[in-house]
């Protein structure tokens, strides 16, 4: 099985009044998060906002770097290559980039 994934960079700033996405932080996607960092409170919530934004159940998101701090990684499993593609082009919306 071929493997889809998207992976992320992530710069996330809890405590927002809504999590959302907020253009860049250098080359990371900067990700609002209505969560305060206690209890990893907050990386669940840049998990259910990366499952939502991507269409995705939650166990297909997984922080791969970036626990503890703001710079995170992400990785989206993706259904097939057509979900990816959709993925990336929604992600250079997110970023604020035209698309190729």
């Amino acid at each position: 099985m071929t493997s889809h994934v998207l992976k992320l960079a992530i710069h996330a700033t809890p405590g927002a009044k809504r999590t959302e996405a907020a253009g860049l932080h250098g080359d990371a996607l900067r990700v609002r998060l209505g969560a305060a960092p206690v209890d990893g409170k907050a990386n669940e919530a840049l998990i259910a906002w990366a499952a939502s934004t991507f269409g995705v159940p939650k166990k297909q998101v997984e922080l791969l770097h970036g626990a503890a701090g703001r710079q995170k990684v992400l990785a989206v499993q993706l259904a097939d290559a057509a979900a990816l593609a959709a993925a990336q082009a929604l992600l250079q919306q997110l970023r604020g980039e035209a698309a190729t």
